[in-house]
């Protein structure tokens, strides 16, 4: 995600004569249509029932905790920003590292409270546009984000170091392209902005964005790996074997 220092609201005077062209993923409150707008709070509505009915079914008591840890980390470390040139910063997203560790079903949970919290509490976005905040920055990563890595891991080596650490990398930096490339088509589609502009605009930045995205999750995947990689959504297999799972009491 992106935000324009010195810039109240995140908005930017374009030279080409765009008066205040917004650019970052946050989408305020006025700038999408309302068919737009309707067709992604349907989706992300969809997509969090079907997320609920799932994590209720096939999740165990355990991940739970390990939920509210996830969306405690995402939310704090949103709210560290690492510099890009232009004087504007980024920060991280999350939704690839949810899914990552939690899957997509959990993760697109834990992404659609840390989303609800800062439009409610932060004002970062409107609430009318909620759903399409939370399909952008959130449901993009978790499940587009989940199952790219899912396939580049199996490709390159599902129980290797190496093959999760590149399925990782290029999964979030792609999550955060991906998700700007949407966010330009909805507000080129609402008239906000021409779709030309609206692209070039968020793919300069979120390029780079993307970049810091895939550090700070290789990072924060790669401790979790080496301490307790059992806790990962699909561990490798050396993790059943230094923490076996306990066997039921036969009394």
């Amino acid at each position: 995600m992106l935000r324009l220092l010195g810039a109240p609201g995140a908005l930017l005077e374009h030279p080409l004569g765009i008066d205040r062209l917004y650019l970052a993923m946050h989408i305020p409150d006025g700038f999408l249509s309302l068919p737009v707008s309707l067709v992604t709070w349907v989706i992300s509505i969809a997509l969090i029932a079907l997320s609920l009915r799932q994590v209720k079914t096939d999740y165990q008591d355990r991940a739970v905790p390990l939920m509210g840890v996830c969306a405690a980390f995402i939310f704090a470390a949103q709210m560290i920003n690492f510099p890009i040139p232009g004087g504007t910063s980024g920060h991280l997203l999350g939704g690839t590292l949810a899914g990552i560790l939690l899957g997509p079903w959990a993760g697109t949970l834990v992404m659609t409270v840390v989303f609800i919290v800062q439009a409610v509490l932060f004002q970062d976005g409107g609430l009318t546009v909620l759903g399409a905040n939370i399909f952008n920055m959130g449901l993009i990563g978790t499940f587009g984000g989940y199952y790219l890595y899912k396939v580049l891991r199996s490709a390159l080596g599902f129980h290797s170091w190496r093959g999760m650490a590149i399925a990782t990398a290029v999964t979030a930096w792609v999550s955060v392209v991906a998700g700007s490339l949407v966010c330009a088509l909805q507000l080129a589609l609402s008239g906000t902005v021409p779709l030309t502009v609206a692209i070039t605009a968020m793919l300069v930045w979120h390029v780079l964005i993307g970049i810091g995205e895939a550090l700070v999750t290789l990072v924060a995947v790669g401790y979790v790996w080496r301490t307790r990689p059992d806790l990962l959504y699909d561990p490798p297999r050396s993790a059943g074997q230094k923490y076996p799972l306990p066997t039921m009491d036969p009394r």
